[in-house]
């Protein structure tokens, strides 16, 4: 089993003197101001929830994006600054974008163009020339700090998801001969159909084949992405070897499916701040007697919230006897609410809420419970803890890692996982009560059948679900990544896992 002291072993004895720089735009600890002082928190987000942890491992460098309003107060002339606060372990440099860059390069060709354009639920792309050419620019920002953080030496660098598609490519032009490039593609890739109506797809393929390697989480992302090069691009594919050759450049494609840092959250279910988060959420939210339900999203509309509510209603119906017996607690984190469709979607989700409550709710209870505050890692951890379901209803997903994450935090090897056919964790935990999110009928049988499910079946699952997510942990992954990296340069030193 890959443990983080595995990973420090492999980084220590291989990368050598080489530097280790992640880069995503999403920054992995933000600073605000709370009551007149400044409070550094973790991100919200599964490419946090995972990358964290390993560079807490690798005490690399992160390059990230700004986005807090005491960000600035904290780092040094440089933009720099250690995380995390209580123990800190590796450095994060931050970028300062402009609110037109902000706007037109994340707002605009990011979540307005790719993230529809990536996901199937049924929102169409938002293609801007003015959002593009902001987005080069930001990409090329990026470049720009890499290099001075890198001067003459050699360095692997590890690009995050989809904001920075065209990075690989200004990368290899500024500095050709000492960096090594891997890249991670957080979201699905689409099929070739959905892909070609993009104006820009020449363009983001070749930044993207600029990349040594280029990660997806499932194997069928990196056959949709092959099709793509295969009726776009001028190149060699090599599908046994799953490779990209282009102007003399060959590129690896390999599917890794991410995870969580199971043995970490395992280890946090009984410390003393969770217990006290558990007794204080159920006191607040009066949980006391009931059985939970319990969904954690960012409020976006591939997750599959809405259809939520739908089978929470369908569930009551058919079964009123449940009344007054369970809740169903949804926490959503606001996201993205410059745009109008999630502005459209938190208040389509609020309108949802009000209306089965109204339907179906006593003088002394209520079925939904929403909660839009921030809450802690610990908070979130205790949720899990105290659920008897947790239901995961993604329209279309990469990977979605709250299901593992709910899975690592039952130390109890008790609770059930409602999960999406439509979520990449469906293939890796069939033991979960796997459903459909647009049936609205499926989708209310599944969260009853989890709720009604005997003791030993419920444990015969979540023991198997526990045993592949612990084995197929975050280090895991990381290693298998770095491992490939390797090869590059090392050749004779192919690392085993």
């Amino acid at each position: 089993m890959w443990t983080k002291e595995n990973l420090q072993d492999l980084i220590r004895d291989k990368l050598g003197d080489y530097l280790f720089i992640v880069v995503s735009n999403r920054e992995p600890y933000e600073h605000v101001f709370h009551r007149g002082k400044i409070v550094c928190r973790r991100s919200a987000g599964g490419l946090v929830t995972a990358l964290d942890p390993v560079m807490q491992a690798c005490h690399g460098l992160w390059i990230a994006a700004a986005s807090a309003d005491a960000d600035h107060k904290v780092t040094d002339a440089s933009g720099k600054v250690m995380v995390p606060e209580e123990n800190p372990s590796y450095t994060l440099k931050r970028i300062w974008l402009t609110k037109e860059e902000e706007e037109q390069y994340y707002y605009g060709f990011s979540n307005e163009a790719l993230w529809p354009l990536c996901h199937m639920v049924f929102q169409r792309p938002e293609f801007r020339q003015e959002d593009w050419d902001c987005y080069a620019q930001v990409n090329r920002k990026f470049a720009n700090a890499i290099l001075e953080e890198i001067g003459d030496r050699k360095a692997f660098i590890w690009i995050q998801d989809y904001h920075l598609c065209l990075l690989p490519k200004y990368l290899k032009e500024m500095a050709p001969n000492q960096l090594i490039l891997a890249q991670f593609w957080h979201i699905p890739w689409p099929n070739y159909e959905a892909f070609r109506i993009c104006p820009q797809r020449r363009e983001i393929l070749d930044g993207l084949l600029a990349n040594d390697l280029l990660g997806f989480h499932i194997r069928y992302h990196c056959h949709n992405f092959l099709d793509v090069i295969d009726r776009e691009l001028e190149s060699k594919i090599d599908r046994e070897k799953f490779s990209v050759t282009r102007a003399e450049h060959e590129t690896l494609i390999r599917p890794y499916p991410i995870s969580i840092d199971f043995q970490g959250i395992d280890q946090d279910v009984n410390s003393p701040p969770v217990v006290n988060a558990h007794k204080n959420l159920i006191d607040e939210f009066d949980l006391a007697g009931k059985k939970v339900i319990l969904g954690i999203d960012r409020m976006d509309y591939t997750k599959g919230i809405p259809e939520r509510i739908l089978a929470i209603d369908q569930m009551l119906e058919q079964h009123p006897e449940l009344k007054e017996k369970v809740v169903f607690l949804q926490k959503g984190v606001l996201s993205r609410l410059h745009l109008a469709q999630y502005k459209d979607l938190n208040d389509r989700v609020q309108a949802s809420v009000e209306q089965v409550n109204w339907k179906h709710s006593t003088t002394k209870w209520k079925p939904i419970i929403l909660v839009k505050r921030h809450m802690t890692q610990e908070e979130i951890i205790a949720l899990y803890r105290l659920c008897d379901v947790c239901v995961v209803s993604s329209l279309h997903d990469g990977m979605n890692l709250v299901a593992k994450e709910f899975i690592a935090s039952r130390h109890d090897e008790d609770g059930c996982l409602v999960l999406s056919h439509f979520t990449g964790s469906a293939r890796e935990l069939p033991d979960a009560v796997l459903i459909n999110p647009y049936d609205r009928v499926e989708f209310g049988n599944g969260i009853y059948k989890a709720l009604t499910m005997n003791d030993a079946e419920r444990k015969k699952r979540m023991v198997k679900m526990r045993a592949a997510i612990s084995s197929n942990n975050i280090f895991r992954w990381a290693a298998k990544v770095i491992s490939e990296l390797l090869k590059f340069e090392f050749k004779e030193q192919v690392v085993a896992l």
